[in-house]
């Protein structure tokens, strides 16, 4: 961390996945005069296209201190981590940087062999080429605590909540980019074997 701190072209980053429940309520705690606020988990309709939870990959920048978000359609696996990872790097390259040093969890799709080996050649071919290197720390085990992009889903799950009715899978996505005020990507596909 105190290396990527020291050049201007690198730059630390914190990664990680959440799910985004459009039935499960997060804990809260609210203060009203008169009834108590009740958050009910929702029920959908018979029928309901949506999917119950959407899941979402998310780096925190420590330089600008944002996050970036793409939703999946699906759920996190190998080949989308490798393809949320080659977009980061496509973002960072056109702002001129060379490294990117990626803080993220012991997941089994980021210690898969697709991935070890997507990002050993995708740092050869940025060192012969030209582009943003990507260097990996692993948090230690059962640790969320030490990333800090956990703190975020948290609060940003309890700003999304609607207490008195079912939000679909759109008002989640368009609630979520607007709460990190980022822009709604295309969702990246999960191929289905």
């Amino acid at each position: 961390m105190r290396l990527a701190g020291q050049h201007a072209d690198w730059v630390l980053g914190f990664m990680d996945e959440t799910w985004w429940s459009r039935l499960a309520q997060p804990a809260l705690h609210s203060w009203t005069a008169g009834q108590p606020l009740r958050l009910i988990e929702q029920v959908p309709a018979k029928g309901d296209p949506d999917p119950k939870a959407l899941a979402c990959y998310g780096l925190l920048r420590t330089d600008t201190n944002t996050v970036w978000l793409r939703f999946v359609d699906g759920r996190p696996v190998s080949h989308v981590t490798t393809t949320f990872l080659g977009w980061v790097c496509e973002r960072l390259a056109s702002e001129r940087k060379r490294v990117l040093v990626l803080i993220w969890d012991n997941a089994s799709w980021h210690l898969s062999r697709e991935v070890r080996t997507w990002i050993r050649q995708h740092n050869q071919r940025a060192k012969r080429e030209g582009g943003v290197r990507v260097l990996i720390c692993r948090l230690p085990i059962k640790s969320p605590w030490l990333n800090p992009i956990e703190p975020r889903w948290a609060h940003s799950k309890r700003a999304i909540v609607e207490p008195a009715s079912l939000l679909s899978a759109a008002e989640v996505i368009a609630r979520v980019c607007d709460y990190f005020k980022v822009e709604h990507m295309e969702p990246l596909k999960q191929k289905v074997a």
